[in-house]
């Protein structure tokens, strides 16, 4: 009798996400470099040749793990922050869709901002989807201005929807690490810490410096 395995006919879309699971799987504990082309094939339930010749070589295989983890995340954000919403609950309901994919997708949360940074030529595909990502939040921000009947220069709405979107990602890093902890509460203490200094710059409160600080500690 023979050994060899019989793969069941799927359509190729369905085929591709199959792939793509096992692949992000696989991506998201060994890494790219130490990932193999055999063991996605086996979580996949396919051949090593059917792999390729769907999805390419292991990198061209990488990129098509970010592209739809990507696009998953932004559609889960885009989706929920509708323009027509007040600011706050508009950036609430964002911070619930992004904290909501992290928790459901914590293997395509791992793909994306832990095994693709510092690896060219992936870190090039999330610094495009991370800046597609402060834009979002600085148009929100600017449009939350507006309402208000203040204006914000590009430079400070940029700075702050960089440290906004950096400050998410950190707490995002923490909740993949810890399955037990809930989306939508890391999102209400990320909402708590955002908001409040963002409801200020809507009412034009700003901190600024004393104008005359003492010298500098010695060392």
């Amino acid at each position: 009798m023979s050994s060899a395995p019989a793969f069941k006919r799927l359509p190729r879309a369905v085929r591709e996400q199959q792939m793509l699971d096992a692949a992000v799987k696989v991506f998201s504990r060994r890494g790219f470099h130490h990932a193999s082309m055999d063991e996605i094939a086996e979580y996949a339930g396919i051949s090593k040749p059917m792999v390729y010749a769907y999805l390419g070589t292991k990198e061209e295989l990488f990129v098509a793990c970010l592209h739809r983890e990507g696009t998953r995340m932004m559609q889960a954000i885009a989706g929920a922050a509708a323009p027509d919403l007040p600011a706050d609950v508009r950036l609430w309901r964002g911070l619930r869709a992004f904290f909501g994919f992290v928790g459901a997708h914590r293997d395509g949360w791992a793909v994306l901002y832990r095994q693709a940074r510092g690896e060219q030529p992936f870190a090039g595909e999330l610094a495009t989807m991370r800046t597609r990502l402060v834009e979002v939040v600085a148009e929100m921000l600017d449009h939350a201005l507006r309402a208000e009947g203040h204006e914000v220069g590009a430079v400070d709405l940029e700075v702050v929807a960089y440290a906004l979107v950096g400050a998410t990602e950190s707490l995002a890093d923490w909740l993949a690490d810890r399955p037990e902890a809930d989306p939508e509460k890391t999102a209400t203490r990320m909402m708590n810490v955002a908001w409040l200094g963002a409801a200020q710059l809507l009412h034009g409160v700003t901190w600024r410096p004393p104008e005359r600080e003492g010298p500098a500690p010695s060392e």
